[in-house]
């Protein structure tokens, strides 16, 4: 049988702890704890319980990171324009959206932030609704009222909306808009069209994936300013899901099913505890959030924040 030595071309490492900058599979011998230790990788990532949201609700955007959140509107029984900021622990209540609306896309900061179109009461509209860490103003509309839309939003003044329902596109449309700060632009479509996907990244550098054109979709495409790419699907549909993250690392949670984007395919991740849909997504790949969500018909108000895929050290037994 083939000792360590010969597979790794090394002698086993003795350190006072772990060595310097350890890689995964890596083996040395702990003379602290009189032990063998191994680096080993939790590829799934992990989910922990956060502070519930002070009004449940579904269907809800958001903005921000794990520690410095925000979320708005939603429906919660009806349509609602409550906003609410989270900063790691707790939620606390702020100034409302301009008007109740849900569905739309949302993204940005804790200071600038954007929701754009959506389900209002009644019907879809083409408002949109800018933050500027203390209060909402409406700005300039989208071109074409549309619900069930999302966004791929660095900030107030830089934004690229996508995908969902307008009057007559049954069952979605893949027109897109490029927001620079005062004024719509509409820019090539997303390559399938569709309503109830997910998107994260940058103006410049966005992402689309899962959705509903009828039947449920894996579709994922990729944003380089210009236009869009489709690229490796979705293991699984994630419409209707919450996602956070950039176009090279993404975390989607659909129900209880989780997957992780590398900028070039999807993986497993570690399931979350609450099985709902129509979340609001905040954060990065590394530490990121997902906030309400349905059934029931009121939705609910549970948080649980993601903590990405780790390496640890391990102690070797018998």
């Amino acid at each position: 049988m083939a000792d360590y030595k010969d597979i790794k071309g090394g002698t086993i490492q003795n350190f006072a702890g772990d060595p310097p900058a350890p890689i995964a599979g890596q083996v040395w011998y702990d003379s602290t704890a009189i032990a063998f230790q191994y680096r080993s990788v939790n590829p799934a990532g992990s989910w922990a319980s956060g502070d519930n949201l002070n009004t449940s609700r579904y269907i809800v955007g958001g903005a921000g990171t794990q520690t410095a959140s925000l979320v708005f509107g939603g429906v919660s029984s009806t349509v609602i324009d409550n906003t609410e900021s989270y900063n790691g622990s707790a939620w606390t209540e702020l100034n409302d959206l301009s008007s109740a609306k849900a569905a739309g896309a949302d993204g940005g900061t804790p200071s600038s932030a954007m929701f754009a179109g959506g389900e209002a009461s009644p019907g879809a509209t083409n408002d949109v609704d800018i933050w500027n860490g203390t209060s909402w103003t409406e700005t300039s509309d989208l071109a074409t009222n549309k619900r069930y839309i999302a966004g791929s939003i660095n900030s107030s003044t830089a934004a690229l909306v996508h995908g969902g329902i307008t009057p007559g596109s049954a069952p979605g449309t893949g027109a897109t808009e490029l927001w620079n700060g005062s004024s719509w632009t509409e820019v090539n479509d997303l390559n399938n069209p569709r309503r109830s996907h997910c998107g994260t990244g940058t103006t410049t550098a966005g992402l689309a994936f899962g959705g509903y054109d009828g039947a449920s979709r894996t579709y994922t495409e990729t944003w380089n300013g210009t236009s869009w790419t489709e690229v490796n699907d979705m293991d699984s549909t994630g419409g209707w899901g919450g996602a956070f993250g950039t176009q090279t690392a993404s975390v989607v949670s659909n129900g209880t099913t989780v997957q992780t984007w590398d900028g070039t395919n999807w993986a497993a991740g570690a399931s979350n505890s609450t099985n709902t849909t129509n979340r609001a997504g905040n954060g990065t790949f590394s530490a990121g959030m997902i906030s309400g969500g349905e059934p029931p018909t009121a939705g609910v108000v549970t948080t649980e924040q993601w903590v990405s895929p780790t390496e640890t050290s391990e102690t070797i037994t018998d």
